[in-house]
């Protein structure tokens, strides 16, 4: 099966996050491509992939879009507890629990691969550098939730806000999604809220302030950091969790 420069483009963000985690083999790449074109799905904004409570039959690679993981209280407060950008996989080994604990939502229109349990675990069977690289981002995406409660817990508004920012500017740079100092924000303060743990006019009110400072821009659906650095230094930022630079 030959893969037109469509295709390719398509699912380049997927090999460029695994690739980020364990360097993938030939092989392995293309075993994969083939998987994820024959489960290719599209979803609209705003619906539910997967509901807490719901049984888990099958892998989700995100190719495009932006997904959030979240969990919704009684009376309807939502937290929002990842976000799941293109590449990333919905919890490779959920399937080996009994049902989810928590939703997963699109915040955009997503392009996603389905690929059903038998045929991952042939996958990663097949081939150790795929295996690896798909634990590994389950590993750091455990690493990521330590983070978020360390961001809910301890953080005042002004640094959780600047961290999420980086965090996203980090997580988006090795699948192609940054250019120069910017990155698409297509999410609305509400999301934003939820995920820090604000309300919408603590929210805002914190943006202005990293907006004042000159250390970010946040205009038409886009987030621009005039200095990566200070915005790091201003949120006690270390990207060494998301283990995105190591080289085998």
């Amino acid at each position: 099966m030959s893969l037109s420069i469509a295709d390719r483009s398509l699912l380049e963000p997927a090999a460029r996050r695994l690739n980020a985690l364990r360097p993938l083999s030939a092989e392995a790449r293309a075993a994969l491509d083939y998987a994820m074109l024959e489960g290719l799905q599209r979803a609209g904004s705003g619906e539910d992939l997967i509901s807490e409570g719901d049984p888990v039959d099958s892998v989700r690679v995100v190719l495009s879009g932006w997904l959030c993981r979240y969990k919704t209280l009684e009376d309807g407060r939502r937290q929002i507890v990842n976000f799941i950008f293109p590449g990333e996989s919905c919890d490779a080994h959920a399937y080996l629990l009994a049902v989810m604990d928590h939703s997963i939502a699109t915040l955009t229109p997503v392009v996603y691969a389905e690929i059903k349990r038998a045929r991952f675990e042939s996958l990663i069977a097949g081939d150790r550098s795929l295996a690896e690289a798909f634990w590994c981002e389950s590993l750091v995406n455990n690493a990521i939730q330590r983070e978020w409660a360390i961001n809910l817990g301890r953080r005042v508004a002004l640094e959780r806000v600047a961290h999420l920012f980086c965090e996203i500017f980090e997580r988006l740079r090795p699948v192609g999604m940054i250019e120069g100092n910017s990155c698409i924000m297509p999410v609305t303060q509400m999301d934003l809220a939820d995920a820090t743990g604000l309300s919408v006019v603590h929210l805002n009110r914190t943006a202005q302030e990293l907006r004042a400072s000159g250390l970010i821009v946040l205009r038409e659906r886009t987030l621009t950091i005039n200095d990566l650095d200070a915005l790091k230094d201003a949120a006690l930022f270390s990207p060494s969790y998301l283990q995105l630079y190591r080289s085998g």
